[in-house]
C-alpha cells in the first residue's frame, strides 16, 4: 500500500506547474489519507535526501494556494547534472526518504532518466509530461503547451501592425527545437504568412517567392492608382 507519495519537478520551467503540484496534494491527501513529500530541486534533492512535507494548507509553514499564480515551480528544478553517475546513492535515498512511489513532472529528458531509475529500483512511478515544445512521446497535451501558444499568438498579433505599417517582413523564432508543435499552431493562430518547421524541409529562395506574391496581390487589391506615384498604398509605383 501506498502511504509516502513523493513528487519532483525537473528539467525547465513551465506555466502550469504550481497548479499540477496542488493538484497532487489535493488529491493524494483528501482522497486516499496520504503523505506528499516534496522533493526540491529534482534528483539533485532525492540525491541529497532532502524532503519536504505537503498538506493543501500548508507547505513548509507557508499556504500553498496564493503561490499558484506565481511562475515556475515552488519545489525548484534542475536541467543539468550529473544524474547518471549517482544512479546508486540516489536508489538508496529513494529508500532512505521510505518513498513509496514517485510522480515526476519533467520534459523528455527528464522523464527519460526518471524512468531508467524507476525501472533499475523497481520504483512506483507516475509521469506527468511538462514542456512548452509538446514533444513528449505518447503523449497528446504536455502542461505549458497551450500558455506558450496563447503567448505567442498575443506576441504575433502585435507585431502585424508594426509590420503593416512600416511595410517589414517579420521574423518570430519560437522553442520546439525539433518538434514544430508550437511553431505550427501559434502561426496558425497568430496569421502568419509563412511557417517553417524542423520536421519539413524549406528554401530561402521558396519563401521569398511566396512573400513577394502575397505583397504584390495585397498591392494590386489596394492601389486605386496603379501606376501613379502619388500612390502610397502599397509604395510600388
Amino acid at each position: 500500500m501506498i502511504q509516502r507519495l513523493g513528487i519532483l519537478t525537473s528539467g525547465g520551467d513551465c506555466p502550469g506547474l504550481n497548479s499540477v503540484i496542488r493538484a497532487v496534494i489535493s488529491h493524494a491527501t483528501l482522497t486516499y489519507g496520504w503523505q506528499v513529500l516534496g522533493i526540491p530541486y529534482a534528483t539533485q534533492g532525492l540525491l541529497e535526501r532532502k524532503a519536504i512535507p505537503l498538506s493543501l494548507h500548508g507547505l513548509d509553514l507557508r499556504g500553498i494556494d496564493p503561490l499558484l499564480c506565481m511562475g515556475g515551480t515552488i519545489l525548484g528544478s534542475i536541467n543539468k547534472g550529473d544524474t547518471l553517475t549517482h544512479i546508486e546513492e540516489i536508489l538508496a535515498s529513494y529508500q532512505a526518504l521510505e518513498l513509496d512511489a514517485l510522480i515526476g513532472i519533467g520534459g523528455d529528458g527528464s522523464l527519460k532518466i526518471l524512468n531508467q531509475l524507476a525501472v533499475q529500483g523497481n520504483w512506483r512511478m507516475v509521469a506527468i509530461p511538462k514542456t512548452i515544445d509538446n514533444d513528449v512521446a505518447l503523449t497528446e497535451r504536455s502542461i505549458g503547451f497551450d500558455t506558450a501558444i496563447n503567448t505567442i499568438t498575443d506576441a504575433l498579433n502585435r507585431l502585424t501592425y508594426t509590420a503593416a505599417s512600416h511595410d517589414r517582413v517579420m521574423v518570430v523564432e519560437v522553442m520546439g527545437r525539433e518538434a514544430g508543435h508550437l511553431a505550427l499552431q501559434s502561426g496558425i493562430a497568430g496569421g502568419a504568412d509563412v511557417i517553417l518547421l524542423p520536421e519539413i524541409s524549406y528554401s530561402i529562395e521558396a519563401i521569398c517567392q511566396h512573400l513577394t506574391e502575397l505583397r504584390d496581390r495585397w498591392g494590386a487589391a489596394v492601389c486605386d492608382r496603379p501606376g501613379s506615384r502619388r500612390c502610397s498604398s502599397c509604395r510600388r509605383c
